[in-house]
């Protein structure tokens, strides 16, 4: 079975949630499960707390690692850097378009002011599936400047 790009963006599109992990303060990791939506780029578009250790995480070290899984055996690791999607910067509102048509209710979460919302530019992505085989596959994409 073949799995090319459209499969992987047809894949990530599917998932609504995703595990991110950022670098905390002192060098050590830091994860938590949130909504996601998916770009036509593969960019993962998510939303944290202004006040959140991984909002602050991000805004000290770009560096992201993303992981959605299933159903089955289906999973897919992403690493990229991160970029947050200030509300003043009308260059991002096509990217937060994009959250929103998954996440509806995030219009009104946004509007309190208490929420970031954050890109991830992807560097490279495994998927894989155990269910298939195994099926495994790595992308690569070029550095985001």
């Amino acid at each position: 079975m073949a799995f090319d790009d459209s499969a992987l963006l047809a894949y990530m599109r599917s998932q609504r949630l995703g595990v991110v992990a950022s670098v905390g303060p002192h060098g050590e990791p830091q994860a938590a499960l949130v909504g996601i939506a998916v770009s036509p780029n593969c960019e993962v578009i998510f939303d944290t707390g202004v006040r959140g250790r991984k909002h602050a995480n991000l805004l000290k070290d770009p560096r992201v690692a993303v992981v959605l899984q299933g159903p089955g055996e289906q999973t897919l690791q992403l690493q990229g850097t991160a970029h947050w999607l200030a509300p003043d910067d009308a260059g991002t509102d096509e990217l937060r378009s994009v959250y929103f048509a998954v996440w509806p209710d995030g219009r009104e979460r946004a509007a309190s002011g208490k929420l970031a919302h954050w890109c991830v530019s992807p560097r490279w992505a495994r998927y894989s599936d155990f269910d298939q085989g195994p099926l495994i596959r790595e992308f690569r994409w070029p550095a985001v400047s």
